[in-house]
C-alpha cells in the first residue's frame, strides 16, 4: 500500500475567506430582512457549503427555501464574493499552501480538491494565483446534492472514481489518499469514506482538532509527506522533523 493522492478543502485549507464568507451569508440574510445571529453561523454553517448553510438559517426562520430560490441568492453570493477579493487580494491563501503544493508535487502525489464551495469560486481563486494545473481533480458543490455534501462521503467517492477514469492504470482507492482538512464535518466526511486525515488547526484549537484527525498540524508547512507515508508503508525513511 502507498500513498497516492491527496484531497484538500477549500475554504479553510487553500482560501483565507472564513471571515468574507460569513460576511457574505450575513448579508443576504439582512437583505431578506431576517437578523444575523453569529453563534447560529458556527453551529449551522461551519464547514458546511453555502447552499446548506442558507437553506438551514432561512429554515429555521420560517422560511420556505426552493432550489429557485437558493440558486438566486448563491449566485449572488459568489458575485459578491469575486467583487469582494477583487478589491482586496490580500492574504488570499493561506501561509504554506504553495509549498504543500510543490511538496506534493516532487513526491508525485496527484492532488485534488473536494469541497462544498461554488465552482465559480473555485475556479477564481485558483486562475488569480495560478494554481489551477496543481489539480488532477475538483469537486465543487455543482457536483454533490444537498444530502451528499459534508459529513457524507460522497466527494472524496466522486474524486477517486473521476481520477481512476483520468488513469485507468491508477487503481485508486481510498487507502491509498490522505485528505487535508480544516472543519469537523470534512474530517469526518473524510474518514466515512475511509481516506485518514490532516487535521489543520485554522479553525479550531489544536487539541480539538487532535481528537478527531489522524495527525494534526498547527500550520500547513508543518506537513511532512515522508512522515505521513509512514502509515502507508513503515520502511519509508524519515528524512524530515516528523509532524
Amino acid at each position: 500500500m502507498v500513498l497516492k493522492a491527496v484531497f484538500l478543502e477549500f475554504n479553510g485549507v487553500i482560501a483565507r475567506d472564513i471571515t468574507l464568507r460569513r460576511e457574505l451569508i450575513d448579508e443576504i440574510l439582512i437583505a431578506e430582512n431576517l437578523r444575523p445571529n453569529p453563534d447560529e453561523y458556527v453551529e449551522v454553517c461551519s464547514g458546511r457549503s453555502d447552499r446548506a448553510c442558507l437553506n438551514d438559517l432561512l429554515t429555521r426562520r420560517g422560511r420556505v427555501t426552493t432550489t429557485e430560490l437558493l440558486n438566486k441568492l448563491l449566485t449572488q453570493k459568489s458575485q459578491n464574493y469575486i467583487q469582494r477579493l477583487t478589491q482586496n487580494q490580500k492574504r488570499l491563501l493561506y501561509p504554506g499552501i504553495e509549498d504543500l503544493l510543490y511538496k506534493a508535487k516532487t513526491d508525485s502525489l496527484l492532488l485534488g480538491i473536494v469541497t462544498g464551495t461554488a465552482k465559480t469560486e473555485v475556479e477564481w481563486v485558483l486562475q488569480q494565483m495560478n494554481l489551477t494545473d496543481s489539480f488532477s481533480v475538483i469537486v465543487t458543490a455543482e457536483d454533490l446534492a444537498l444530502e451528499d455534501e459534508k459529513p457524507s462521503a460522497k466527494g472524496y467517492q466522486i474524486a477517486i472514481a473521476r481520477l481512476n477514469e483520468q488513469r485507468p492504470n491508477l487503481l485508486l482507492t481510498a487507502d491509498e489518499c490522505v485528505a487535508v482538512e480544516a472543519f469537523y464535518p470534512g474530517i469526518e466526511a473524510a474518514q466515512n469514506a475511509s481516506i485518514p486525515v490532516i487535521g489543520v488547526a485554522h479553525c479550531y484549537p489544536y487539541r480539538m482538532v487532535q481528537r478527531r484527525a489522524d495527525w494534526v498540524v498547527d500550520y500547513l508547512v508543518e506537513i511532512d509527506f515522508a512522515w505521513i507515508r509512514r502509515r502507508y508503508d513503515p520502511n519509508v525513511p524519515i528524512v524530515e522533523e516528523s509532524l
